[in-house]
């Protein structure tokens, strides 16, 4: 299952988590840069959600299936 942890990435190149972290072997991971303007970082978590869910959002079964509170 993934997790999300927090860090600081320096201008020198370096990630330095905010927290120690253990695994019992190596993983793979993936970085994403945040703008600098976003300071509320919930924002940027919802912005993720709405894109993902969108996909089961946008369905003509979703649609039918919540019709009747319209």
């Amino acid at each position: 299952m993934p997790n999300t942890f927090k860090a600081i990435l320096g201008r020198d190149g370096k990630l330095r988590l905010r927290d120690k972290i253990r695994f019992s072997r190596d993983r793979k991971v993936l970085v994403t840069v945040l703008d600098d303007g976003l300071e509320d970082e919930s924002q940027f978590s919802s912005n993720l959600s709405e894109s993902s869910l969108s996909k089961d959002w946008n369905r003509a079964e979703e649609d039918k299936a919540w019709q009747h509170l319209q």
